[in-house]
């Protein structure tokens, strides 16, 4: 219905699990770190707890995504079952043939026990994922602790990776579940975004969808936090609902006011406005009623298999807080001065991609002429590379080079300022010949992650390493990760060869810095490398005093 008025591909604030969309706050980050934990380690539970609408099960299906090769998962979706029905549950999913008694505890537990043990044998491992762990029975969690019973001599069978709400702790609180308590090995609690996170959630999703421009201004997503109380569903229902009245209005910008009065409706408050209303820009009020059919019908959810129900607790609490928190100030500027944009506007010689590239190339040192053709090419011709591609402030700060930025401002047009330094709450602009400082929020506005930088490459090629390589390169990546790991280089037959082993060693550092974990030290692999490594003669971004 709006995608096209906003010029987004598709709707960027659905409350279905997209792993697209996952927003890696410090706290999704967390933990995700946790559950890889749980299908990396053996032994013990892993315990993951939130709120409802805190981003539980998208997490999930980030993790789905990121399973070793040799993983085998159990998930279970819909935990309210019996002991005997859990079990069967857990058999089919893992495609264990049933036993001729399937009404037998007794005889399913020693069917997955063999399965188990085979499965060990056969160098894989098993992990069982329950969702909305809060629900299962004490009966169904006795069954549980059980099951970690199933061992060898050297570890656990089974892992299990227990998703719940918070009523889940304070069951495992009990007296006579404390056993199983015990033998939680990981517990992570995973909060609401703070008002930071939540307007860079709000970018992320949007960016994702597509967007070129800011939808939402800073008020609006400041009013979308005080009434989500930074909850990720609450926060994509009401920007939804703000985004289809904007449209009905025919506003390209979602302000404050839009914001509280689409709070409004999707509680069904009594602030909610009449369909008559919303409708009078549109050509008829039947369009309206269509639209409003098609929000609905978008946010119903459905329960099958494969699917998961989901719970829409707390929203009408939101026309309660529109009701009585008093709307925000507008915050007193960090600086006094002319708006970035219009300093960019300004800018003499203008802030254009090849004075961006010049500035780059002065920086490294190195020599770039507009008038002869492409910069990177001339950027590989001396023994470095330019990598383009959209990110985070987070992201800059660990590739830890100045990066020329893509900036647009409300009208659409495009500067490419250098980031030359950047600390917590600003960052340094090169632009125009001088430089200046500004707050990061103020920048934000204007950037929607789109940068270019330049780097060098371990032996002057920028090549992605994978398993079965043999190079110079390989050999890099072998003594680097030995030296950030602080051990000796293992003996091995040919160093210069991109091994199982060697994979693994690549694979837990790129767990560590939350990294895409796939066994591939692609171009922001090795720089990050470059960068903990601190090569001297290396440009950085991240001030070292």
């Amino acid at each position: 219905m709006y995608t096209k008025f906003f010029g987004l591909h598709e709707k960027p604030f659905t409350i279905t699990p997209d792993p697209r969309y996952l927003y890696m706050s410090e706290r999704h980050g967390e933990g995700l770190a946790h559950l890889v934990y749980g299908v990396t380690e053996s032994g013990g539970f892993i315990q993951l707890t939130g709120e409802v609408g805190t981003g539980k099960t998208t997490l999930v299906r980030t993790l789905l995504g990121q399973m070793p090769a040799e993983a085998d998962v159990a998930l279970v979706l819909n935990p309210q079952l019996s002991a005997l029905e859990f079990l069967t549950a857990i058999c089919d999913e893992l495609k264990i043939d049933l036993p001729d008694d399937r009404n037998s505890p007794k005889a399913l537990v020693d069917a997955l026990n063999r399965h188990l043990l085979n499965a060990h044998a056969a160098g894989r491992r098993t992990i069982l994922l329950v969702d909305e762990a809060q629900n299962l029975a004490e009966d169904v969690l006795e069954q549980l602790r059980l099951l970690t019973n199933l061992e060898t001599a050297r570890q656990k069978l089974l892992q299990v990776i227990l998703i719940a709400q918070p009523e889940l702790r304070e069951k495992l609180s009990q007296t006579n579940l404390r056993q199983l308590a015990q033998r939680v090995t990981g517990r992570y609690h995973l909060e609401p975004l703070s008002r930071e996170e939540t307007i860079r959630y709000i970018d992320h999703r949007l960016k994702v969808a597509g967007a070129l421009s800011d939808i939402f201004d800073p008020a609006a997503k400041r009013e979308v936090y005080r009434l989500s109380g930074g909850i990720p569903r609450l926060i994509n229902v009401i920007c939804d609902r703000a985004l289809l009245g904007a449209y009905s209005l025919e506003n390209r910008t979602v302000d404050r006011k839009l914001v509280r009065r689409a709070a409004a409706e999707v509680s069904g408050g009594t602030r909610k406005r009449s369909a008559a209303k919303w409708a009078l820009p549109l050509a008829s009020a039947a369009v309206f009623a269509v639209a409003a059919f098609v929000w609905f019908d978008g946010y119903a959810p459905s329960v099958g298999a494969g699917s998961v129900a989901t719970d829409d607790t707390g929203i009408a609490d939101v026309v309660e807080l529109a009701e009585t928190v008093p709307p925000e100030s507008e915050p007193v500027p960090d600086r006094v001065g002319p708006p970035l944009d219009n300093l960019l506007r300004d800018s003499e010689p203008p802030a254009d991609y090849a004075h961006g590239m010049s500035t780059l190339a002065g920086i490294w040192s190195i020599s770039y002429d507009a008038a002869r053709g492409l910069a990177c090419p001339q950027v590989s011709a001396q023994g470095l590379s330019c990598l383009s591609q959209r990110g985070s402030w987070n992201v800059l700060r660990q590739l830890d080079r100045p990066v020329m930025l893509t900036l647009t401002d409300s009208l659409g047009r495009s500067y490419r300022p250098v980031l030359i330094a950047i600390d917590a709450s600003t960052a340094e602009l090169s632009f125009g010949g001088s430089s200046a400082t500004f707050p990061l929020s103020e920048i934000s506005d204007l950037w929607f992650g789109q940068y270019m930088l330049i780097w060098r490459p371990p032996n002057g090629t920028s090549t992605a390493l994978k398993r079965g390589m043999r190079s110079e390169d390989v050999l890099w990546l072998r003594q680097s990760l030995a030296m950030l790991e602080n051990r000796e280089l293992s003996e091995v037959e040919n160093p210069d060869y991109f091994d199982a082993d060697l994979e693994q060693q690549l694979m837990n550092f790129q767990r560590q810095q939350r990294l895409q974990v796939d066994g591939l030290a692609g171009q922001q692999t090795q720089i990050i490398i470059n960068s903990m490594l601190a090569i001297d003669d290396t440009p950085r971004l991240v001030s070292r005093h």
